[in-house]
């Protein structure tokens, strides 16, 4: 029974070109992730920013709502110093007083703080959104190209899963079932090509008898270490009869015309 070497190593520069391309194929999805996840980190930023911003504003209208009341109370301190009856109550109100309008002036100095940190935090914000502009649209276009380089390899994918399909009933069956065996088994690589008396793949020397044996090619035969499928790689095809044959030796008879 002659073998098929040439349907098989056909078949498995397929394979290895389908299993090269579902390789690209599934790291894809986590390059369009890790860009969703930077157009998540980019608007992040701005939401945090935003988030200073509300706290800054929040902690103003606090700041300026405790004055309110300390006015209010001062006030009615200022109010009452016409109805005191006596020197220690009079200076009582005055202290009170005195006491509100340094806790005023003091809160208004914490105010003004947070009125200039308002304006940083609006620079940040400005900043952020347009940074965020600027990745958003550059990881876009990123993401584009990702996803038409994943259609390009499912192209190439189909067209290699068309050309196994129309391949596989010229392989006889039961060499295609040793073949299936053996890639399963060796990560789907299930051929292996002589290369100086040695298994290509994992470099194990093979015997006399099998090299031998090999030339006949009616026989599947396995390397004995790592068991795939062992074949001689086509020696240079013979020059063609009536062909010119280079020949470094050969006096060249052409001459200029006479």
């Amino acid at each position: 029974m002659d073998i098929s070497f040439d349907k098989l190593i056909e078949l498995q520069h397929i394979d290895s070109d389908i299993a090269a391309t579902q390789t690209l194929l599934d790291a894809l999805p986590g390059k369009i992730e890790a860009i969703a996840q930077q157009i998540r980190d980019t608007a992040e930023i701005v939401a945090k920013a935003k988030e200073k911003m509300a706290a800054n504003q929040k902690k103003r209208r606090d700041l300026e709502g405790e004055v309110k009341s300390i006015r209010e109370h001062a006030g009615k301190y200022k109010r009452q110093l016409n109805d005191v009856k006596t020197n220690k109550e009079y200076a009582s109100l005055l202290k009170e007083i005195e006491d509100a309008d340094r806790r005023i002036a003091r809160i208004e100095e914490d105010i003004l703080n947070e009125m200039i940190a308002a304006d940083d935090i609006e620079k940040e914000i400005k900043t952020a959104q347009k940074k965020q502009v600027e990745e958003e649209g550059k990881l876009q276009v990123d993401r584009a190209d990702v996803l038409r380089r994943q259609k390009e390899i499912e192209g190439a994918k189909a067209v290699l899963e068309k050309a196994r399909a129309e391949l596989l009933p010229r392989i006889p069956p039961d060499q295609f079932a040793v073949y299936q065996r053996i890639a399963k088994k060796t990560s789907g690589v299930a051929l292996s090509p002589i290369k100086d008396d040695f298994c290509s793949l994992c470099q194990m020397r093979v015997r006399p008898q099998v090299l031998d044996e090999l030339w006949a090619m009616n026989e599947v035969l396995t390397c004995e270490a790592c068991g795939r499928i062992l074949y001689h790689e086509k020696p240079p095809a013979e020059a063609e009869p009536g062909m010119p044959v280079d020949d470094p030796n050969r006096k060249d008879d052409s001459g200029p015309p006479e």
